[in-house]
């Protein structure tokens, strides 16, 4: 019997997408439930644990944004992904400041799977251990076991995405990474999108939340990469 990779909730209210989705998912060993409406979602995501959320923007009784949110205060640790029509450059960013991706209609159903796999490769460390010591560096604490992150003793709220970002800087000391190996390794691209800004839109996301707590940490090598204070 093969084991599922994971499990997708798939929130889609046209049956047609919803169809396409499950076999394709499904054909790619993951475990998938599907909801129509927000209603059904948070039904559904209280009695299980799907690793993911795969969520429609446009729902019959509301917003798949608002749906994310009250996923991620339920679950800080799921994934989310957004799959919808719209493409404006404001709507993507409003939804990456809490999501971990951003799929436009009409879309590839190979580039879907290769989304989800890469989201769950991020915040699903497999090398994590219940006893694993605390990565820290200055005042930052991040704990592996927990995915919980302090910053001079005080909780940060962070995204998956956002943590696999943070542990990859920390991880890394004080050296400067350039901007592409930071997409092959939390963002597992192969091949650089010649017009990607999704490793700007997550420095910006981490600055904000770090600087609140402290001086800046982060810092900016132009024209080559990020890395820590």
């Amino acid at each position: 019997m093969t084991t599922a990779v994971g499990t997708v909730l798939v929130v889609e209210d046209e049956e047609s997408i919803a169809d396409v989705l499950t076999i394709a998912l499904r054909y790619h060993r993951f475990e998938v439930m599907t909801a129509g409406s927000v209603r059904e979602a948070l039904a559904l995501a209280g009695r299980t644990r799907p690793d993911v959320a795969l969520l429609d923007v446009m729902l019959p009784d509301g917003d798949g944004r608002a749906l994310g949110r009250q996923l991620r205060v339920q679950r800080p640790d799921l994934a989310l992904v957004f799959l919808t029509a719209r493409d404006s450059p404001a709507e993507i960013v409003g939804a990456l400041g809490f999501g971990d991706d951003y799929i436009t209609k009409p879309f590839d159903i190979d580039v879907v799977i290769a989304r989800i796999t890469a989201v769950l490769r991020r915040t699903r460390a497999a090398d994590v251990l219940p006893q694993r010591p605390p990565l820290r560096y200055g005042d930052l604490e991040l704990d592996e076991s927990t995915y919980s992150v302090h910053r001079a003793g005080r909780t940060v709220e962070l995204t998956p995405t956002e943590y696999a970002l943070l542990r990859f800087l920390v991880r890394n000391g004080g050296r400067i990474v350039p901007k592409e190996e930071l997409l092959r390794h939390v963002w597992q691209y192969e091949h650089t999108p010649p017009e990607s800004t999704v490793v700007e839109t997550y420095i910006s996301y981490l600055r904000r939340k770090l600087d609140a707590l402290g001086p800046p940490v982060i810092t900016t090598r132009r024209g080559v990469g990020y890395g820590l204070a």
